[in-house]
Formats: C-alpha cells, structure tokens, sequence
C-alpha cells in the first residue's frame, strides 16, 4: 500500500450463526460472479460507520440472496486481530476478505471507510459509494433493488 492510501485510511472515516467465509482478497473472482449482483464493501476495524454498514449488510444479504445479490467485503487492517474482533461483534455470514496492503482498494480507488461499490450482473460497475449513513440507506437498498430487476 502506498504511503498516501495509509494517510486516507488512518484520516477518514465518515461519520456518516452461519460460519462466514474468509479468503484473501487476492482470490476474488468476480467473473465467476457474473448474473449476480454483487455488493463489494471495503472496511477497516477503527471505522464507526462500518458498525452500522454490517447490520444493514447482514439484513440485505438474507433479503436479497434469492433475488441473486452476493455480499463481499474487504477488510484492510494491517493487523489481522483487529479484524477478528470487530468481526466477533458482528459474526456477518457474508463473505469477508483481507487486503492489509490494500491492492485490491488501491485498484478500486478507495477514498475513504467504508467504500462500497455496486457491481451489476454483467460484472459493471454501477454505484459507488464512500461513507455509510442509516439516513441514505432508502438510497442504498434501492440501488440494489434496481441492479435485482434487471436480468
């Protein structure tokens, strides 16, 4: 990670019981996630909006599943056992990644905790946003039931 992506990382922060699968973020294949709806969220163990961001992930991911949506998140923690405690809070049954030199955010252009991007079923990239607000979170869920209906 270069030094400017450390200095947003450490900077900004917007204040704004199924096992869950936990890969290296090197290993995403979002070809093989194609006809899904996939909602990509990087996140950091120090940010306050992202103890708001996975409660409303964990209720989209077992509303939505059915209808094709597929929940990928991306921990950039340099170290690891901040990860696993903020992931002990919240015990999220969608998928969790790590990527403490953040190369999988950098090529993301991440601006700041959380980032989430909306990626349709033919693997483009629709929505993207820096922050989480419960108040824009209408906004949110409609996005993704946008990208849903579409086939």
């Amino acid at each position: 990670m270069n030094v400017s992506m450390r200095l947003i990382r450490m900077s900004i922060c917007m204040a704004v019981l199924v096992p869950v699968a936990v890969h290296a973020a090197a290993s995403l294949d979002l070809p093989s996630l194609r006809g899904r709806v996939v909602y990509l969220d990087f996140w950091a163990s120090w940010c306050a909006p992202c103890r708001q961001s996975f409660p409303w992930m964990e209720t989209h991911k077992r509303t939505y599943s059915g209808q094709g949506l597929e929940i990928i998140t991306v921990n950039l923690d340099m170290d690891r056992a901040d990860a696993d405690r903020f992931l002990k809070q919240f015990h999220p049954t969608f998928d969790v990644r790590f990527d403490p030199k953040g190369e999988l955010a950098e090529s993301y252009k991440v601006q700041g905790m959380p980032s989430s991007v909306l990626i349709d079923r033919h693997g483009v990239t629709r929505f993207t946003h820096v922050g989480f607000r419960l108040v824009d979170a209408a906004i949110y869920e409609g996005q993704l039931r946008e990208l849903l209906a579409e086939k």
